[in-house]
């Protein structure tokens, strides 16, 4: 079974591998060096939310539709060459911009979109896989070691990246990308090579509230009014937590003059701060509890977005490092409470429920990289200062967190209860799975 767990972690490790350089560096490219609009690069890292909604349908379809006998391998093989191959190539139709606009512009718009539906073929395909091998008592196991390699991945990655690119060039970053996207098709294929047994039999009496549609399933959350405000919740929440990635390396480069492969090691900060929240997030919630612990991580959050804002201001780089770390333990310990509080209140109909959540996250993401941009650019024509937009955009971002923290207050799992039913063991199992 560990066997079997490390190679699906492979897959989920190959794919996370490839949106470290598409939807980080890439974007700072884009935006600094290239001075596209900030507008269009949220568009373009936008788009695989724009394709979340199909993951109900290649679900749906996959499991009861083997292809040569498997019922997933093949849509993770089809997903991840998507993503590699956009990965390859983004770098090449990205610099075909600045000398023909009109078809640069659709061989990015092409690359992204390869990338983004990738993405969704193959994170519902591995998920499902994983939750079919491992079974209840190992689900939460493997989801642990996914996480964990994944996060590790992208702190390597993130390094590695930032390696190859010191001396930086438009030769080089494809160079960068390329061995990146060896790396993972190679990661991929150890983590496919014997994982799912052929003419295993299909799942049977899938309920249907597994693959529900968008609006149905959020007729019936709003009808909840604590589930409803927990879903406003975390959108404002994970806009703005989410939201800066399409800034924060551009914002660097522009604030600070910092080359491209300092800016790239921003994400292996991130990570880190990541991976020791996700380490002591669980003890904390032992202490204070969940809620109190999603209040602190946001809290933090705010402090580190203000800082940054700051940081430009007095033009201070320790400040601005100072609030990328408390990002990224903010964002953790917001991340992982939240998770555990989303669980606490998924006790009915677990797939309805967990199909609202990700609805939730799926918007917030889209909301939060297009409007970034879109402000971004915005508030720097108005100002005639392309730093301001930076600035004031942030400083939303830490508005945003506040107004999450103020509805947070009126949120318990307890008044969420009174509406629903108490969630048997292998409900949660599941739940924590998906």
């Amino acid at each position: 079974m560990l066997r079997k767990i490390i190679q699906i972690s492979f897959i989920h490790v190959a794919v996370a591998m490839t949106l470290v350089p598409i939807n980080s560096t890439l974007n700072r490219v884009m935006i600094k060096e290239l001075a596209l609009s900030a507008a269009l690069v949220s568009l373009l890292a936008s788009l695989p939310y724009l394709f979340a909604p199909i993951q109900v349908m290649i679900g749906s379809y996959s499991d009861r539709h083997p292809i040569f006998g498997w019922r997933r391998s093949p849509y993770i093989a089809l997903g991840l060459l998507l993503c590699v191959a956009a990965l390859g190539v983004a770098p090449f139709a990205v610099f075909t911009m600045p000398q023909n606009p009109g078809l640069g512009l659709v061989l990015t718009l092409l690359t992204f979109a390869a990338w983004g539906m990738g993405y969704n073929l193959a994170a519902v395909s591995y998920f499902s896989l994983a939750s079919e091998l491992t079974g209840e008592q190992g689900r939460s196991r493997a989801v642990a070691v996914m996480m964990t390699l994944m996060i590790l991945s992208i702190i390597f990655t993130a390094a590695t990246l930032s390696r190859l690119l010191v001396d930086y060039s438009p030769e080089q970053l494809q160079t960068a990308f390329l061995y990146v996207a060896g790396a993972a098709l190679l990661l991929g294929i150890i983590g496919l090579l014997g994982l799912e047994p052929r003419n295993s039999r299909p799942l049977q009496n899938v309920p249907d509230e597994e693959r529900t549609g968008w609006v149905s399933t959020l007729r019936v959350v709003f009808a909840n009014p604590v589930a409803r405000r927990f879903f406003f919740y975390l959108i404002l929440l994970l806009a703005a937590i989410l939201g800066q990635d399409v800034l924060l390396e551009p914002f660097a480069a522009q604030a600070f003059n910092l080359p491209v492969a300092t800016t790239t090691r921003i994400t292996s900060i991130w990570g880190t701060c990541m991976l020791i929240t996700l380490a002591s997030a669980s003890l904390l919630e032992r202490w204070i509890g969940k809620r109190r612990v999603a209040q602190i991580g946001g809290s933090v959050a705010v402090v580190a977005f203000l800082l940054i804002s700051a940081s430009a201001l007095v033009e201070n780089t320790g400040m601005f490092y100072g609030g990328v770390v408390l990002l990224g333990l903010g964002s953790g310990l917001a991340t992982v409470s939240n998770l555990s509080l989303m669980l606490d209140m998924t006790t009915e109909r677990v797939g309805l429920y967990i199909g609202a959540w990700g609805i939730a996250n799926a918007l917030s993401r889209l909301t939060g990289t297009l409007s970034s941009g879109v402000l971004r650019d915005l508030i720097s024509l108005l100002t005639g200062n392309p730093l301001a937009g930076y600035v004031i955009v942030f400083f939303l971002f830490a508005v945003s967190l506040s107004v999450s923290l103020i509805l947070l207050r009126r949120i318990t799992v307890q008044g969420f209860q009174e509406y629903s039913r108490p969630l048997s063991f292998a409900e949660r199992a599941a739940a924590l799975n998906d």
